[in-house]
């Protein structure tokens, strides 16, 4: 376990310029609040905030780090990356399981690295957590520990109960035929198979038993939540944006080739895909000996069924295609690429740490597509020019009547995020597309200035901004929208541009209205 404090300080210092930000997006929606809530009054049920009926385990981690060393930002980034460094020591020891010490380092690096498991690392969300107590659930499992298989997955879905997937798609694959080929192959003759068969199953029977155990608290905290708030998943309005307005035919085949995406290409991965695929037309390096030896084939199908399960999964619910909901799967993949660059090139470390490279590169550098500012150091430039405007206008307008959307809403208003030192008062619109910031000019009686920000990253030149289809499926599909930028909002609004910035295609504004020296007074 020495691995674990190496771990976490590498990562702590990796992390240390950003320990200090304020939460940030579904941190400040819900995660925190949550968190704040079961420190002040033992609740495990929020009610500052909707509940989304997400289990407490790591809410409850947060409270119990902020009862112990108070409660600040950097109090809570460093408890998730805590998290991060043991989920990075099961990405570690699940590959030196499967496979050996060197590709468990070449993993873990590139897991580590990955953007979005990098920016993850430090923000107070469900997912990172999940993924890592998945893996050591999945390594128990590969290891035949059954009650060890049990505990982990266990706590895996009290952390976020999308966590099932994976002992679902374990336990899918056990019980298949396919499943048992392992065991069958070991015996040579029908009288041996006769013979191994019936001691395959009853062992069979024990691993699947360790599969559904993970069911029970799962059930329990459902259970719980339902008689404390009437709603079995969550708030209604939750439930119908994560799940019935999901399913749909159309949609759920567009996300899943986002979800593939995701996991084989997204933020420079395909740089690690591309270069497998390559090295597979290769032979097996012998070193004079024999060839190199390759991941157990049971193991990569348990490691394929799992990554299916949640891309399939992950395709049918979520209202967000978030990068984060794949963490359990990609560092998988990881460790199947890496291995078969170390059977089949001879320099694969040269390969492998240049793919560490184009990895760091896209923590600094976006896309030229859209994505999730949450996924790489973008969502620092947010923070920043956030905290910026709302330093002006909580020094410039403390006593102003403020016209802003979610969550600047939230960052305003209450204090404990991090943004203001005091609340002010916030009327709230949906977004700052033309038809909403229009609207806004009815409630021109109620507020006194307008804070105005990108809620979505636009590349300067996406791809497939000429293709039509594609332009109308996001916008039905998966919440597309354009910002009117701010100084055409203060243009409808009949207002002044008092203070903008802008950081790589990020932008937030200030507009003025010609009350606000009222207010001032």
């Amino acid at each position: 376990m020495l691995l674990l404090p190496l771990f976490f300080l590498a990562l702590f210092a990796l992390h240390a310029p950003l320990l200090h930000l304020p939460y940030f997006w579904d941190e400040a929606g819900y995660y925190v609040p949550a968190a704040r809530d079961l420190l002040l009054t033992g609740s495990l049920i929020p009610h500052s905030t909707p509940s989304n009926a997400h289990p407490p385990l790591v809410m409850a981690f947060l409270a119990l780090a902020w009862k112990v060393l108070g409660y600040a930002p950097v109090v809570t980034r460093t408890a998730m990356l805590l998290l991060a460094a043991f989920s990075l020591l099961g990405v570690f020891r699940l590959a030196q399981r499967v496979a050996n010490t060197e590709v468990a380092i070449g993993s873990a690096i590139c897991t580590a690295l990955y953007p979005a498991f990098f920016s993850q690392s430090s923000l107070a969300h469900l997912d990172l957590a999940a993924a890592g107590l998945t893996f050591w659930g999945m390594l128990a499992y590969v290891e035949d520990r059954r009650c060890a298989t049990a505990f982990w997955f266990s706590l895996a879905v009290l952390t976020k109960e999308t966590a099932v997937l994976a002992p679902l798609a374990l336990l899918g694959w056990k019980i298949l035929p396919q499943g048992l080929k392992p065991g069958l192959e070991e015996a040579s003759s029908d009288t041996a198979k006769a013979v191994l068969f019936p001691a395959i199953f009853q062992h069979a029977r024990a691993k699947l038993l360790a599969l559904v155990a993970p069911l029970l608290p799962l059930a329990l905290w459902y259970t719980y939540h339902y008689f404390h708030t009437g709603f079995v998943f969550g708030n209604p309005e939750f439930f119908r944006y994560n799940v019935q307005a999901t399913v749909q035919p159309l949609r759920i085949l567009l996300a899943l080739g986002l979800r593939m995406w995701q996991v084989l290409g997204y933020l420079n991965l395909y740089f690690l895909t591309l270069a497998t695929l390559m090295a597979m037309g290769r032979p097996p390096i012998k070193d004079g000996k024999p060839e190199r030896p390759r991941i157990a084939l049971h193991a990569q199908l348990a490691f394929l069924s799992v990554t299916v399960a949640y891309a399939l999964a992950m395709a049918v619910v979520g209202g967000a295609v978030l990068a984060r909901y794949m963490l359990p799967a990609v560092p998988l993949v990881i460790i199947i690429c890496v291995s078969t660059l170390r059977r089949r090139v001879q320099k694969w470390r040269v390969v492998v740490g240049i793919v560490a490279l184009t990895l760091v590169a896209a923590l600094f550098v976006n896309p030229p597509y859209g994505f999730s500012i949450e996924d790489n150091l973008a969502y620092r430039d947010y923070i920043r020019l956030h905290q910026g405007a709302e330093n002006f206008l909580e020094a410039r307008y403390p006593m102003a009547r403020v016209l802003t959307a979610w969550p600047a809403s939230d960052e305003l208003s209450r204090p404990y995020l991090g943004y203001v030192t005091r609340p002010m008062r916030v009327v709230r619109i949906e977004d700052f597309t033309a038809e909403q910031v229009l609207s806004a000019t009815d409630l021109r009686s109620k507020f006194d200035v307008a804070l105005v920000f990108s809620t979505k990253y636009e590349p300067p030149h996406p791809w497939f901004e000429h293709w039509q289809a594609w332009q109308r499926w996001k916008t039905e599909f998966f919440g597309y929208h354009r910002d009117v930028p701010p100084a055409a909002a203060a243009q409808i609004l009949g207002g002044q541009l008092v203070y903008q910035e802008r950081r790589k295609n990020q932008w937030v504004g200030v507009i003025e209205v010609e009350r606000v020296e009222e207010a001032r007074r």
